[in-house]
């Protein structure tokens, strides 16, 4: 159990998290560990940029077995974050049995689309090469992502541009609040990244998303603000037009930070998100033919 002085400075910290945007390092350095996950590569270069690094989180206790592999996106509105906000995220899902990836990318003002959807595509293509080298089958690998991670995860999974053959390994897809029909871009955040798109269009997920894409799990707060649940329905609409299977759900009282804070320790009673993205991710690894799991056990009861 976190002690009341972490409880206090967590829910200190909490109050100040801008909606959007706000990197989690603090975040991640106050909330508890979770022990059944550990990094076990840090600062793999997937490219020659400074941002173009990952790490790589693992169950602990050896490599018995090859394991499903996640690639989790942070949010940030194309402009900020790091990955080492985001350790908890990896943490929490390796100690559910899956080696689990999270990469930087370029970020706005630096670059602008498509360059942050290009890091991915480089990212997951590293990491179908290389995953074995962690224990991770590299043939298994599901994407997920948070907010504007979630969109680079999308893109990734339904528009075949940026991944071409690549694309057979890919399992499920995971989005956290995503935007993936946000156009014409009115605020800030999409102008920056997207404005200098001539066809909008073509940047959006529900453009794209239809027959041939992998299962998909859209989760969002009923109290998101930041990316309305208009976003995750047209997808899921689109998708099961095309005849994707998909898992959709809406949390009652979660906003668009607290779905990914969700996935921490302390805040897993507020809502079963890691149950239902590691149920997800064991019966898309499952129906793939990629074998049971072995002492990870089934999914997660609610």
């Amino acid at each position: 159990m976190m002690p009341g002085s972490a409880r206090l400075r967590v829910a200190a910290l909490l109050g100040s998290l801008a909606a959007a945007c706000s990197p989690l390092n603090t975040f991640d350095r106050l909330v508890p560990k979770d022990r059944g996950g550990v990094l076990v590569a840090g600062d793999l270069a997937y490219g020659p940029d400074p941002r173009q690094r990952m790490d790589v989180y693992a169950p602990r206790g050896g490599c018995r077995q090859r394991r499903p592999v996640v690639v989790f996106f942070y949010g940030g509105s194309w402009s900020s974050g790091t990955r080492a906000g985001y350790a908890f995220v990896g943490r929490a899902l390796a100690a559910q049995g899956f080696v689990t990836v999270v990469p930087d990318y370029r970020l706005v003002p630096e670059v602008r689309y498509p360059a942050f959807v290009e890091d991915g595509a480089a990212a997951v293509r590293w990491v179908t090469a290389h995953a074995g080298d962690y224990c991770g089958n590299g043939e298994t690998v599901v994407l997920m992502g948070h907010s504007a991670g979630a969109y680079i995860a999308a893109m990734l999974a339904v528009d075949p541009r940026w991944l071409g053959d690549t694309r057979t390994s890919l399992k499920g897809f995971v989005g956290l609040a995503g935007p993936y029909d946000f156009a014409p871009f009115d605020v800030d955040a999409s102008r920056a990244a997207f404005g200098q798109v001539s066809d909008p269009a073509e940047t959006q997920p529900v453009t794209w998303a239809g027959v041939g894409d992998p299962p998909a799990l859209l989760l969002y707060g009923r109290d998101d603000t930041v990316v309305r649940p208009r976003n995750s329905e047209a997808l899921a609409a689109r998708l099961r037009a095309g005849g994707v299977a998909v898992d959709q759900h809406a949390y009652r009282k979660l906003g668009h930070v607290g779905i990914v804070l969700a996935l921490a320790r302390p805040f897993r009673g507020r809502a079963p998100v890691l149950d239902d993205v590691s149920g997800f991710i064991r019966r898309s690894a499952s129906q793939s033919g990629a074998g049971p799991l072995g002492d990870v056990g089934g999914e997660v009861s609610k």
